[in-house]
């Protein structure tokens, strides 16, 4: 038996790194995705044949439970909504491994006559999962809109408090380690732990939070590495190892993308809400508007055309009706492609996600380095929804705080066309340069309706 549950392991974690393979494109990442679950299948079903597991009738129950709420919510989550599923469904996992942290502790007596190794690891699995979890509640409540998506702040006290909770966090962990066995030690530890994952999420904009929802989702990956090693079990060290070194990759990616250290997001981050003028004078620049006929003629007498898709094509739904645009161009011999910037969105990924469930050709979404060469033969880029990624200040303003992020050039492009509902702030909280360029048009109202009537007015030329 100790053999035959070895060989499905073995078996599992091959499955659960070919799966991640394929999450590298958006042809085969559905595939990826079944993949990696059924090797998490079978690593569930060698766990539960490992000698000595017991309380079957607990087992059965919690599995219903999670399967009732887990299978029903993922189904029915809008991909407006994907962001804050993904930081809720990881909360969980650090959630999950903290309070098996806290089980441990109890059943072993404080770690009484266990190796050191066990009571480290699993002390670090409870800080770091209990870190994850209400951070990641916090992620959610920000990206659900239940908390401001602003930095809220303590001020001059932010750090200090920080600093505080996690060292009480660490005293908690170091009395428990050196032989302390009351349970209000272990409380302790899970809820300073808590406090800290609150303080250092609260003051973070919404503009880093494509960045936070990644390092907490790296968090409990190695929280769960961590609580494997401590009760010896091999799939949660591999799985654990595999989400917090890829988490941790990514995440590195994604500040590089916006030109942020780790440290700097994590101390506290930027945007949510107030707009902060250009040069900070509060004056009133005049914009030039278009009609979607006017914008359906354009695109039609176009050699190019670069679509840009940013949030506000998930909020409204329009990446269908965006397809059925772009084919109208094809047809007319339009070259069409799609400007893909790392932290569009709400999470890595969430245009080429949207995209590709509208049966976009992965071949036209282009990452940011390979499209910006591009714009300067580009005869009209249509911005739809995104903002602080297409802002010139970027590149033009030292005092902006989104000076030196890498953008999509856009304001290249011979025309460009802004599809916004209004003049509002992006997640930056800052104006963008590019909606007062001679060369911009804006087009207001909601993207899917727009685009409808860019589609009508295609159809009739």
């Amino acid at each position: 038996m100790t053999t035959f549950i070895a060989v499905l392991y073995i078996i599992s974690f091959a499955l659960f790194i070919y799966g991640l393979m394929g999450l590298t494109g958006p042809r085969t990442a559905v595939r990826g995705n079944w993949i990696a679950a059924v090797g998490m299948g079978l690593a569930v079903i060698a766990t539960l044949l490992t000698p000595g597991m017991t309380n079957w009738l607990l087992i059965a129950l919690g599995v219903g439970i999670g399967v009732a709420v887990g299978v029903p919510s993922a189904r029915k989550v809008k991909m407006t909504a994907m962001p804050q599923m993904v930081a809720l469904f990881n909360g969980v996992g650090g959630g999950a491994v903290a309070l098996i942290a806290w089980v441990e502790f109890r059943t072993t007596e404080g770690y009484a006559h266990e190796p050191a190794y066990v009571a480290i690891a699993s002390l670090f699995a409870a800080v770091v999962g209990s870190v994850s979890f209400w951070g990641s509640n916090i992620a959610f409540g920000k990206l659900q809109e239940l908390i401001s998506g602003r930095p809220i702040t303590l001020g001059k006290l932010q750090q200090p408090v920080n600093a505080l909770v996690l060292v009480a966090a660490i005293v908690f962990a170091v009395v428990i380690a050196t032989g302390g066995s009351a349970e209000l030690l272990m409380i302790g530890l899970l809820v300073a732990a808590g406090v800290l994952g609150v303080v250092v999420v609260l003051p973070i904009g919404g503009a880093d939070m494509p960045v936070v929802i990644s390092l907490l989702n790296a968090l409990t990956g190695l929280s769960a590495a961590a609580m494997g090693l401590a009760l010896d079990n091999t799939a949660l060290i591999v799985a654990g190892m595999i989400v917090g070194a890829s988490g941790s990759i990514l995440t590195n990616l994604m500040a590089k993308a916006m030109n942020r250290s780790i440290p700097a997001i994590v101390a506290g981050g930027f945007g949510g809400g107030t707009t902060v003028t250009s040069g900070g004078s509060g004056e009133v620049r005049p914009v030039r508007s278009t009609s979607a006929s006017d914008t359906a003629i354009q695109m039609a007498y176009a050699n190019k055309v670069v679509v840009v898709p940013g949030y506000g094509m998930a909020v409204a739904q329009a990446q269908h009706v965006v397809r059925e645009m772009a084919k109208l161009l094809e047809a007319k011999g339009i070259t069409v492609a799609y400007a893909i910037h790392p932290v569009a969105g709400r999470m890595p990924g969430h245009m080429n996600v949207l995209l590709a469930e509208a049966d976009v050709p992965y071949e036209q979404l282009k990452e940011m380095d390979e499209i910006n060469s591009e714009f300067a033969q580009t005869d009209v880029a249509l911005v739809i929804g995104a903002n602080d990624v297409t802002n010139p200040a970027a590149e033009t303003d030292p005092g902006s705080p989104i000076y030196g992020m890498p953008i999509l050039k856009v304001n290249h492009s011979r025309s460009v066309i802004v599809l916004k509902r209004s003049m509002s702030s992006g997640f930056a909280g800052i104006d963008n340069e590019l909606f007062y360029d001679a060369k911009t048009s804006m087009l207001f109202g909601d993207a899917k309706s727009s685009v409808g009537e860019i589609v009508e007015e295609l159809k009739a030329l």
